[in-house]
């Protein structure tokens, strides 16, 4: 049977009825419950969900550091409870899913963004001494997204979301390539998964100001975290695009989010790969919800943004991309960088 969260839900309210989530039997027997919150929206939150969940324990989560998850790893089991509920943006998620899994109990994740696909993911993207890591954890055993709260969110996380998703585009390609040039085995479901979520939202007319459209941008995140428990790995929605990612974070840490610089990512990669077509849709798409489309966009010199693709398949050893196989030289990535820039323009 191919995973699936026990419920998924999109909708306005959704945090002020978690208490009817939580009263199901297959999350937690007895009601013990915890309630992890970030520090921004901690006290808005704890007060929406006391009418419905009473009593329950609410644990604040500082920031998204592994120190901080071990360490509300640490109050779950003291606490004895059977599952913890996550209630936040990117970092809080992050945070409560490698917790509970240090713990040893389900976790329900509850957005309160939609900045990237790791609402639903195997994977918890956590701060360190070192910089960032991913660690691999268990899904989400159900989800749900409060769109009261994205609407209040500030905008250019929720717009990063759709730069996130639409690089499934890139990465599905990369997947493929893999396949043709080394024998990498894919996995169908997973690739017909992300790939749906990301057509879901690179064609829409309408943008974050409107429900229909937020609605959509969850079920495709969503979905998008899904393929990669599938496929048992983040490469259907994580491929040169994601490399170039990691390497503009490691080099220049805090120049843009997560989102922003996967759009960027997929934008060059399809110039890379000459796919006209894809490019013109995807920094379309980009362009439309006011996302960054060059390097220049998000403050980074044409030099800068060289050394980071150059480094970038450094970041995922052995995996294939088209980053992989070109493999260009510094002056080669330079001559292709100041080319996508005339291609795309301003």
């Amino acid at each position: 049977m191919l995973p699936a969260p026990l419920t998924m839900e999109v909708r306005r309210g959704a945090i002020a009825q978690l208490g009817s989530l939580l009263a199901d039997s297959r999350v937690a027997t007895s009601g013990r419950v915890a309630v992890a919150v970030g520090t921004n929206q901690g006290d808005r939150i704890a007060k929406v969900i006391a009418p419905s969940l009473g009593e329950a324990q609410v644990l604040r989560v500082p920031d998204g550091s592994v120190d901080a998850a071990i360490s509300l790893g640490a109050d779950l089991r003291k606490g004895a409870y059977e599952a913890v509920v996550g209630i936040g943006g990117g970092k809080t998620i992050d945070a409560t899913k490698y917790a509970a899994s240090l713990a040893g109990i389900p976790m329900v994740a509850v957005a309160t963004n939609l900045a990237h696909d790791g609402i639903c993911s195997p994977v918890a993207s956590l701060t360190h001494e070192g910089g960032k890591g991913s660690f691999g954890v268990p899904m989400p055993l159900a989800i749900m997204v409060d769109l009261d709260f994205v609407h209040d969110a500030p905008q250019s996380l929720v717009r990063a979301g759709v730069g996130d998703v639409i690089s499934n585009l890139s990465a599905i390609e990369d997947w493929q390539l893999g396949n043709a040039e080394r024998g990498e085995p894919i996995d169908g479901v997973a690739v017909s998964m992300a790939r749906t979520a990301a057509e879901a939202v690179v064609g829409r007319t309408d943008s974050i100001e409107s429900d229909p459209f937020l609605t959509v941008l969850a079920e495709a995140l969503i979905l998008s975290g899904m393929s990669m428990v599938i496929a048992g790995s983040s490469r259907p929605s994580s491929g040169g695009d994601h490399e170039i990612l990691h390497a503009v974070d490691q080099l220049f840490p805090g120049t843009s989010n997560h989102g922003e610089l996967a759009g960027i990512g997929a934008a060059f990669c399809f110039f890379l790969r000459e796919d006209a077509a894809r490019l013109t849709q995807v920094t379309g798409c980009l362009r439309q919800h006011r996302l960054p489309v060059t390097h220049a966009d998000i403050g980074l010199t044409t030099e800068q943004f060289v050394e980071a693709v150059k480094l970038a398949p450094a970041t995922r050893p052995g995996r294939y991309t088209i980053l992989e196989h070109l493999r260009l030289s510094e002056a080669e990535i330079r001559e292709r960088v100041e080319a996508y820039v005339h291609a795309v323009g301003r």
